[in-house]
């Protein structure tokens, strides 16, 4: 079995090597030596205590969630109809294994005598934080469940993995199945980068012409330059109707969506509780439905004036200077984009020249060592997934000694959209930091991964500001993962933290991209070499908050749409009245009828944001008061930096999130900087 990648012991995973038929072999060996832990673990053998049970039950588990974690990464950044049969015969066993190790009983009352022994008290605050989870989550898992409540309850879950795993596929293959070829004359006004990009993809499909896609790099710069308004009205609609109805059987999502609200609701009802929006918020910051929603409203008055305001004027400009007097949803990114250059004196597509892919890396690195007192440097990993993916270490030198630095962490970097590869961006996590039982320290390492366009011929990659903001954020996870200096599994990083906390410090390194003293460091054009200028830059901070009411409730429809969906009795059954609903209270510009955003809504359909995608807006709040410290004194003040890492960062998911955050600013959050940096104030 050493010739399985899978079940090979090393530091890291050897991706360039895992292949299909390596995942039901690996599994067959690593699933049974679960099994048997787990019934060492409930035997009279193993005493109630922290270290026993660990090093009885947590070794095996974290092999085996390794190796599950590989495939599964491999199947969302390299997809193949071989790698997603694996992944999906794999999917249940492993869902089944989860299931039960949550609900069983001897495991939950061993965990029950670990509390109520006298040694509990002496415990680190760490290790009594992620008993307290332990203890929570084993009620969520269904542990006090008996006979054939039991049993449904594991049967939902199964159900339940299953039908995110097919809405997700549905999503990538609607995304991938869609091609477009079109003329050179249909792409007027469209980048020349952009251009030259869907030439080249139509040249290597043995096509004339150029190649679009549903792919953000290509499907967004058409929507905002192509002055063929007929097609962008053809790219939107096939963009809204992904994986609906109005495509192939097939992919249509909308069963799933119905039979996984109806899901969540059951088992919602079989803990106890009125909703699955109630039983989604027991773990997070939020106390109940009615005050997430009530938060979203507020949000929402706040925000419509402006909004309002945002919609009149881009509607004014598409008919007076577009001759567009009657603005639809495919012109609003054109006629915005318009008007934008027209109002700041530059485009998009100026301001991405200045940003090369090179130069921002080095940039966000510079930026992060010089808060964060670490060091990133290039390392080497024993295979990677794909040409285009780097591998980097962190390290701290100890203040003041001639040592030799230390590990701190490691990070994958996977930046360019391809096919096969899921839509958006996201951190994930190969391992995480861990004193482990046999006496070794184990540093995390994480994934971050995007979908920015890739290089094309002999220059480097450029990314619109939008994207380096997705990096930033992205990266922010990252930290938020790698500099924890927590011991203990359960509660190192992003484990243990609160989800409505957790884009806290991914939204916050998001504040640096509008800094000056930031961007005149990361930037350099693409031809001559020079840094953003200044004038660029401060007509950029001058249209920073354009049409920010109108991006604020989007994402309140969004979020809204979430949490009623799943608060709402029998919502399962009119998703789309429900949709509609929501909009109508919402949304100052509706979408056409046959728009079908909820069908490819990942997060809360095959991601882990059901009734909580409400947190970005609400950890939105915490990451704005947080930056604002930093206005307080300066953007590089090393004091600040520290406080943040020590309070934020490295205490992961050690303490309430509350906690971490008075830790750092001295008090509670207050709205007012969310407010200001998005010009909603007063």
């Amino acid at each position: 079995m050493n010739t399985n990648p899978l079940l090979r012991a090393g530091d890291l995973p050897a991706f360039a090597e895992i292949r299909p038929e390596h995942v039901t072999p690996a599994l067959d060996v690593l699933l049974p030596e679960a099994e048997a832990a787990l019934e060492r673990a409930v035997s009279a053998d193993t005493p109630a205590d922290y270290d026993a049970l660990s090093t009885v039950l947590d070794v095996p588990l974290e092999r085996m969630g390794r190796a599950w974690g590989a495939v599964g990464h491999l199947n969302a950044v390299a997809n193949t109809p071989e790698l997603r049969a694996a992944y999906n015969e794999n999917l249940g066993r492993i869902t089944e294994f989860h299931t039960k190790l949550g609900a069983d009983e001897r495991l939950y009352a061993k965990y029950k005598s670990i509390v109520q022994s006298p040694a509990a008290a002496a415990l680190s605050a760490p290790r009594r934080r992620a008993l307290a989870n332990a203890m929570r989550d084993f009620m969520l898992s269904g542990a006090e469940l008996q006979g054939t409540a039991k049993e449904r309850f594991k049967a939902i879950q199964e159900a339940h993995a299953e039908k995110a795993q097919k809405f997700s596929e549905h999503v990538l293959d609607a995304t991938d199945g869609y091609t477009l070829t079109v003329g050179a004359e249909r792409l007027a006004g469209v980048p020349a980068d952009i251009v030259e990009a869907t030439r080249e993809a139509a040249q290597a499909d043995g096509q004339q012409g150029h190649k679009l896609t549903l792919h953000m790099p290509v499907w967004m710069p058409v929507m905002q330059y192509a002055d063929d308004r007929a097609l962008r009205e053809e790219l939107y609609r096939a963009y809204v109707t992904r994986a609906s109805e109005f495509g192939a059987a097939e992919r249509d999502n909308s069963a799933l969506m119905r039979e996984l609200i109806t899901l969540r609701q059951e088992e919602a009802g079989l803990l106890g509780y009125a909703s699955y929006a109630e039983l989604s918020l027991v773990p997070k910051m939020a106390e109940s439905p009615a005050q997430v929603q009530q938060f979203l409203r507020e949000l929402a008055a706040k925000a419509r004036p402006y909004a309002e305001r945002d919609l009149a004027e881009v509607r004014a400009f598409a008919a007076e200077q577009l001759k567009l007097p009657d603005l639809q949803p495919w012109d609003l990114a054109y006629a915005s984009e318009k008007l934008k250059e027209a109002r700041y004196a530059f485009s998009e597509q100026e301001v991405k020249q200045y940003f090369t892919e090179p130069r921002v890396l080095e940039g966000l690195f510079r930026i992060v060592e010089t808060l964060f007192e670490v060091q990133i440097r290039p390392d080497e990993a024993q295979g990677i997934w794909h040409e285009s993916v780097r591998f980097y270490r962190i390290e701290r030198s100890a203040a003041g000694t001639s040592e030799q630095p230390q590990l701190v962490g490691q990070f994958y970097l996977d930046p360019y959209a391809r096919t096969g590869k899921r839509p958006g961006a996201w951190m994930d996590d190969v391992r995480g930091r861990w004193a482990r039982p046999e006496g070794v320290l184990q540093t995390p390492v994480a994934q971050l991964v995007c979908n920015f366009a890739a290089p094309v011929g002999d220059k480097p990659a450029l990314l619109t500001h939008d994207d380096v903001i997705t990096l930033f954020h992205e990266f922010g996870h990252g930290l938020h993962h790698m500099l924890t200096q927590v011991d203990d599994l359960a509660v190192a990083g992003i484990a243990g933290v609160e989800w409505d906390a957790v884009e806290l410090p991914s939204q916050f390194m998001e504040n640096f991209c509008w800094e000056w003293e930031v961007l005149s460091r990361l930037t350099a054009h693409v031809d001559t070499g020079e840094a953003l200028p200044r004038a660029l830059f401060e007509r950029m901070t001058a249209a920073r908050n354009f049409q920010s009411g109108l991006q604020t409730l989007r994402q309140i429809e969004f979020a809204l749409f979430d949490m009623r969906l799943h608060a709402e009795a029998g919502a399962a059954e009119h998703i789309q009245a429900l949709m509609d609903g929501v909009r109508r209270e919402v949304a100052v510009l509706i979408p056409p009828p046959y728009n079908r955003f909820q069908h490819t809504f990942s997060h809360i359909f095959a991601g882990g944001y059901s009734a909580g995608y409400y947190s970005y807006k609400w950890a939105e709040v915490l990451s704005a008061d947080a930056y604002a410290a930093f206005e307080e004194s300066s953007v590089f003040d090393a004091e600040t930096g520290r406080r943040y890492r020590r309070e934020i960062l490295e205490s992961g998911g050690s303490r309430p999130a509350m906690e971490s955050f008075r830790a750092f600013r001295g008090r509670e959050p207050k709205i007012d900087a969310l407010l200001r940096h998005q010009g909603m104030a007063g």
